[in-house]
């Protein structure tokens, strides 16, 4: 039935611990009756099998032809989720807050009561470079889970990131997985979850508010009544400064009269009301969690309230919007380690210029704690489970090509303490090993200190096909060519030249590969078969078939047995360069020649000039590289297929990240926001009401 609202409740506190208040859940369907059956007969698996792994794992009887994913999803009752937390990882009833029955908040003490305990083996999922039509890299992390925890009975925990819901009514879909693996509820996995999405969203406008806002009182007040409003003097005639306001101070020099506003002299009063903002330099987009491209360009300040009669023009200026998981605070919230970190990352953000070229954070504008408190909820991982009832943990959506493309540091932390020395955490890394696989190994590994013993990389025979260079475009919404859907072996084996790239990617990272292949059903033994022969021959722990769309983790109990077998053999983690003592252009010519196969890297005159700003702040410098290009090409050039070799690659711009605590070098125009196509997602969505409640359909 519908969700009951929750009220409030506090955990106590501590290190990773913060105050929660739990809104109300979203409204979504019920369960529809069921239409599979589960299915108790064991999967062979003598000799793997452990009896301490997912007690609330359990098998479905599939069909087929594979039903539509949300029919699937609305088939299956979920097991309640704090059932799942509590009887697989021994949690208590306070460690899980609930959001209806079916997901819900993870407390941070989990942590720090299990600190001390050994981790599990730690697993990330990634893929080659993909068709737009996707590889279902998210589907086999999914069907992995529900192969080691309800087939071979190991202890598991899914981490993945929680998808925007602009690419859900746009062309894209959802991301909960498809077929027989999935998270579920699918509906409540794509739409508003626990409002983590939003959070960001009111969060980075309330400061995209104040950055115009102070913009506006700075053109049309003095010094002296900017002092008179940040500062006021109360009835007794003194005057405070608001303890979010210490850190301004602290840049200034001032941090020693932050109890003593009088003592601040005439001139230090304009340092520190007077940011200077040039707002030429304002790079903080206000966002949407939605596809509107009229969104790209617009112009803002256009009413009458925003004239300045001070200096006798209006206050505007060219702005634009991004779609939220593009947001810097999403980025920031993936990699905080707990909530003093969160509120410190948050402080550094850079959201303009002064007109002298000083960098202007959130800290300059006293909102770092109102931001924190928007945002301390969205701290806790969600809580959730697959079809086949192993637990799942959602949480964070930051883009792999303009940010680093992982979900949380802070779930997989915890995740690792939960499942225990022989258990395994799975992690997904968007898009491909050059993209959010390099990103997990240098950015995310860098910060959590977290060393990965395997990594799974998912190809398809559709995709590899596509990377020979001698099959048709593959174009969403078009039927795939006669290439796509009859036997041939010969475009695939000259394809897999992609599939090797990614895998010697990964092996300079010193961590041990497993290949996946998603099996479509136009595939051939023979295809499959050249595939693990040439990922055998490359330096591939083992290549092994997955059908786990049509089958659920029984047709992912092979691939889960690689896996296992490959993190027993265990990997010699290391990271690709070193981001405090090599040069940026060194880190950046690493990316490009030892992860992409280019030659050299040439940079436009715009970026030198930031290089040489950046090299010179000993901050900045020591940051790791975030590349930002196309997902479909080792190169920059979505058209360049296959594994290209000695090209080069041209920076155009460079931007840092403080907050998150990277360096964005841009390779080509990225879209911050999408469009719509002309036949959207959204006209398939609806609620059926010949069922009570109502029931959603048309999600995918």
């Amino acid at each position: 039935g519908s969700r009951p609202a929750i009220g409030s409740v506090r955990p106590r506190a501590g290190s990773m611990k913060q105050t929660l208040r739990i809104g109300r859940p979203l409204l979504a369907a019920a369960a529809a009756p069921a239409v599979l059956q589960f299915d108790t007969r064991k999967t062979s698996c003598e000799g793997w099998f452990s009896s301490s792994g997912c007690p609330t794992g359990k098998h479905i009887k599939v069909v087929s032809p594979t039903p539509s994913d949300i029919a699937i999803a609305q088939s299956v009752t979920p097991v309640p989720v704090k059932e799942v937390f509590r009887k697989t990882f021994n949690l208590k009833d306070e460690d899980i807050y609930s959001y209806g029955p079916y997901k819900g908040k993870l407390n941070l003490a989990v942590y720090d009561r299990l600190k001390d305990k050994p981790d599990g083996h730690y697993v990330v999922v990634c893929g080659i470079n993909p068709t737009p039509l996707g590889e279902g890299k998210s589907t086999t992390t999914v069907g992995l889970s529900q192969a080691l925890g309800a087939h071979l009975g190991q202890k598991v925990l899914t981490c993945i990131r929680q998808p925007s819901m602009g690419p859900t009514f746009g062309i894209k879909g959802g991301a909960a997985g498809g077929g027989y693996s999935q998270c579920v509820p699918m509906e409540e996995f794509n739409l508003h979850m626990t409002g983590d999405i939003h959070a960001i969203t009111a969060a980075h406008n309330l400061f995209a508010a104040a950055i115009d806002t102070r913009w506006y009182h700075e053109n049309t007040s003095s010094p002296e009544g900017l002092w008179n409003k940040l500062c006021p003097k109360d009835k007794a005639g003194k005057r405070e400064f608001e303890p979010s306001m210490y850190a301004r101070l602290e840049k200034l020099g001032l941090g020693h009269k932050k109890h003593d506003p009088a003592s601040l002299t005439p001139e230090e009063i304009e340092r520190f009301c007077v940011l200077d903002i040039d707002a030429s330099t304002i790079t903080w987009r206000r966002v949407t969690d939605c596809n509107d491209k009229y969104l790209r360009s617009v112009e803002i300040g256009k009413s009458p309230s925003e004239f300045s009669k001070r200096q006798n023009k209006q206050l505007s200026r060219e702005a634009s919007f991004a779609i939220t998981v593009s947001s810097e605070i999403m980025a920031v919230l993936a990699l905080a380690s707990d909530l003093k970190d969160l509120r410190a990352r948050l402080g550094r953000m850079i959201c303009a210029y002064s007109n002298k070229g000083v960098p202007l954070t959130a800290d300059d504008f006293g909102i770092t704690g109102a931001l924190t408190v928007l945002m301390m909820d969205a701290l806790l991982p969600n809580t959730m489970q697959t079809l086949e009832g192993t637990p799942a943990l959602v949480h964070t959506g930051p883009f792999a090509n303009i940010a680093h493309g992982n979900s949380s540091i802070i779930a997989d932390k915890i995740g690792l303490k939960m499942v225990g020395k022989d258990g395994y955490v799975l992690t997904e890394a968007g898009f491909g090993a050059d993209m959010g696989g390099e990103k997990f190994f240098n950015i995310k590994s860098y910060y959590s200190g977290l060393k990965p013993d395997c990594a799974v990389i998912v190809c398809s025979v559709r995709a590899l096909k596509l990377h020979s260079c001698e099959a048709p475009k593959v174009v969403a919404g078009q039927a795939l060519s006669k290439e796509y859907t009859e036997e041939n072996v010969a475009l695939v084996e000259k394809g897999t030249a992609n599939l090797i790239a990614h895998i010697e990617n990964v092996r300079k990272h010193g961590v041990q590969v497993v290949v996946a292949i998603n099996r479509f059903h136009t595939d051939t033994d023979a295809e499959h078969e050249v595939i693990k022969k040439v990922a055998m021959a490359n330096g591939a722990h083992d290549a092994v078939v997955a059908e786990h769309f049509a089958k659920g983790g029984a047709g992912a109990v092979e691939l889960g047995k690689a896996v296992m077998s490959a993190c027993k053999t265990g990997s010699d983690f290391k990271l690709l360069y070193d981001a405090k003592k090599d040069s940026i252009k060194t880190k950046i010519s690493k990316i490009v020649t030892e992860v992409y196969g280019g030659g050299s890297v040439t940079y436009s005159e715009k970026a030198e000039g930031i290089i040489a700003k950046y090299e010179a702040d000993p901050a900045i410098r020591i940051l790791p590289i975030c590349m930002s290009k196309t997902q479909y090409s080792l190169t920059d050039d979505p058209k360049k297929l296959g594994a290209p070799k000695g090209f080069n690659i041209n920076v155009k711009d460079i931007y840092v990240s403080a907050g998150a605590g990277f360096l964005v070098a841009s390779l080509g125009d990225i879209t911050f926001i999408p469009g719509l196509p002309i036949k959207p997602a959204y006209y398939k969505i609806d609620l059926d009401f010949s069922h009570d409640p109502p029931r959603i359909v048309g999600l995918s």
